[in-house]
């Protein structure tokens, strides 16, 4: 039995919603991967420069250890002076300054 004007009418809309529905879908996808695109590009920049500020990082802490050092060894000085000053007073304690 042949199909009549009104079901053609609905088949011809049906299949007209659904190649609006595939279209927008084929561009909400488009526009979807574009973004994804974008985003895996930004993902990219972010990494390397987290790896330019891990370098910068591991310099820091390099100098930091140096000044550490540094300091440590000011500190030993410092104590060798005063130990040394210390020592230096206590001979002299009881001494008369007219002596020489």
């Amino acid at each position: 039995m042949p199909e009549g004007p009104i079901a053609h009418r609905e088949l011809a809309a049906l299949t007209r919603r659904f190649e609006e529905v595939a279209a927008q879908d084929s561009r909400e996808f488009g526009i979807t991967k574009s973004d994804l695109t974008a985003v895996r590009l930004q993902v990219g920049n972010l990494d390397q420069k987290v790896e330019n500020l891990t370098g910068q990082v591991g310099v820091v802490n390099q100098r930091l250890d140096g000044l550490e050092r540094k300091i440590d060894g000011f500190i030993d000085e410092q104590r060798t002076v005063n130990t040394t000053m210390v020592e230096l007073l206590s001979t002299l304690v009881g001494k008369s300054t007219d002596t020489q």
